[in-house]
């Protein structure tokens, strides 16, 4: 297998010529299991660690390896090598981390593609549909948006989903599939383009592995049942796996997200509801907020109909949480900086013999 295989092109060969990283091994890490990785490169895979100056010197998780990264490796066997060096990620999705407030989760990294997988028997949901389109316009990463399962509705009900997901989103692809009897999955084929990676996201029991293995075009992922009790998708993925597929693109399949909690600072919001923040731009007051104020062009457009409802009240809720996950972020950066400075005087302090 060659570096392109995988992704690899001109830019990152010039990042590794400026980095002086010639005399390492290139990888891609395409597994994770508690700080141990497998990379694969031209010569086949490797389990990986990082170094202790790697570790020692990362100021928070993002600064760890993460699914679809490329490194630089020292390889010793095959069942120990050393990352060196994380070459510059051009794409990072990320979501906040699960009871960790203003902590970042990395889905998966240097990504062109990612496909928004919504269930269409009972996981469709319009909000966390934008929510997904967020985190994706936030890592400059293109939306697919994936409905699966059609075979488990009718056709008024698909017809009903398209037209939703019509109304409310503009200019982002939309593919109906069955996994079951195919439907769909020639056209989804099509648009995956050889040497660009694709990850996908959605909720547990949408399909996501039975659609790998159909992609693929051979079983990879263990796929499983909805369960009857519950009616909830079981965890079949219990981690990230980037897979080279048959037609040459690279897709990375995750675990299902129950929660979906946004860390966008990088224009992910204005760019999902653009619409609406178009009209703001018109509000008689420039500190509008949108919620009571006369004279918004925002509440006008929600009251004739020009904006859906609730979009309105899904871009509100998201726009507080993005709100509340800065001002998360900058207290701890405060903190941290005023334990620098501690830190930084107590070692002072020991020098002129005051301990």
């Amino acid at each position: 297998m060659k570096l392109e295989d995988l992704g690899y092109n001109e830019k990152l060969e010039k990042v590794r010529i400026e980095l002086n990283l010639q005399d390492f091994v290139m990888g891609r890490v395409i597994a994770e299991h508690k700080e141990r990785y497998i990379v694969k490169t031209t010569d086949g895979e490797y389990e990986a660690e990082i170094t202790g100056n790697l570790r020692f010197s990362a100021q928070s998780r993002e600064d760890f390896p993460a699914v679809g990264d490329w490194v630089a490796l020292t390889v010793y066997d095959a069942d120990f090598s050393i990352i060196q060096k994380i070459i510059p990620r051009f794409s990072t999705i990320s979501r906040q981390s699960v009871g960790q407030s203003g902590e970042i989760q990395i889905i998966a990294t240097n990504i062109d593609y990612a496909l928004l997988v919504q269930a269409a028997d009972r996981d469709f949901n319009i909000n966390r549909l934008e929510r997904y389109l967020t985190i994706c316009y936030a890592a400059k990463v293109s939306p697919i948006i994936v409905i699966s399962k059609i075979d488990l509705v009718d056709e008024h009900r698909k017809s009903e989903i398209l037209e939703m997901v019509k109304a409310r989103i503009n200019d982002v692809p939309v593919i109906a599939i069955s996994n079951e009897s195919n439907d769909g999955c020639n056209a989804l084929k099509a648009i995956i383009k050889k040497g660009k990676t694709y990850c996908m996201l959605g909720s547990s029991g949408v399909g996501k592995s039975t659609l790998l293995n159909n992609l693929s075009g051979r079983s990879i992922m263990r796929t499983d049942s909805i369960s009857r009790s519950t009616n909830k998708g079981r965890h079949v993925t219990s981690h990230r796996e980037l897979i080279v597929l048959e037609s040459g693109g690279i897709l990375i399949d995750n675990p299902g997200m129950r929660e979906v909690g946004i860390t966008d600072t990088s224009g992910g919001l204005e760019t999902t509801f653009d619409h609406i923040i178009s009209l703001s731009r018109h509000c008689k007051f420039k500190d509008c907020t949108h919620t009571t104020e006369s004279g918004c062009a925002v509440l006008s457009a929600v009251e004739n109909g020009e904006i859906d409802n609730a979009s309105y009240e899904n871009w509100l809720k998201m726009e507080k949480e993005k709100a509340h996950f800065e001002s998360t972020v900058a207290e701890r950066r405060k903190k941290d900086k005023n334990f620098g400075k501690m830190l930084k005087n107590y070692k002072k302090d020991i020098n002129k013999g005051l301990y």
